[in-house]
């Protein structure tokens, strides 16, 4: 295997790896926060599970990176060629949006949806609007898959 190789596939690790730590961490905070309200109010568990996926999608976005990276390095169409020093590198720089964008926005959606855990508690019906601020969050997870899915599809 070449160097070359080795890099890109470190970026598409990366981009999984990351986006999936983030994740894991912002489901776990959105968790620890709703299991404390639903001790209280156990029939807002619906709206406390919204919550609390919502940090989790960015561990999606960074499989889909992953999967688009290895098509691109011809994972799924008989093998991989070898690749230039210089064509891993192109992988891999495509590949940290995700990595990045994915491990930030997860811990940060997560603080906003711990806030609006805070919401259902005193008030039920406005937990809209803590979905709607997860959202905003959100926005820049998809520009990091965006950047990083159109990276990818330029590197070679």
């Amino acid at each position: 295997m070449s160097f070359g190789i080795f890099i890109a596939f470190l970026g598409a690790a990366l981009a999984v790896g990351l986006s999936c730590v983030g994740s894991a961490k912002g489901t776990g905070m959105v968790g620890e926060a709703a299991s404390g309200l639903l001790c209280e109010y156990p029939e807002h568990f619906s709206k406390c599970l919204i919550l609390q996926v919502l940090p989790g999608t960015q561990g999606l976005y960074g499989l889909v990176v992953w999967f688009f990276a290895l098509f691109q390095m011809g994972a799924f169409s008989g093998g991989i060629g070898d690749l230039t020093v210089y064509e891993g590198a192109r992988i891999f720089a495509a590949c940290l949006p995700m990595a990045m964008g994915g491990l930030l926005s997860a811990i940060a959606q997560a603080r906003v949806a711990v806030s609006a855990i805070n919401i259902i508690g005193k008030k039920p019906n406005d937990w809209s609007k803590g979905i709607i601020m997860c959202g905003i969050v959100e926005f820049y997870a998809i520009l990091s898959l965006l950047a990083s899915i159109l990276l990818i599809m330029n590197a070679l």
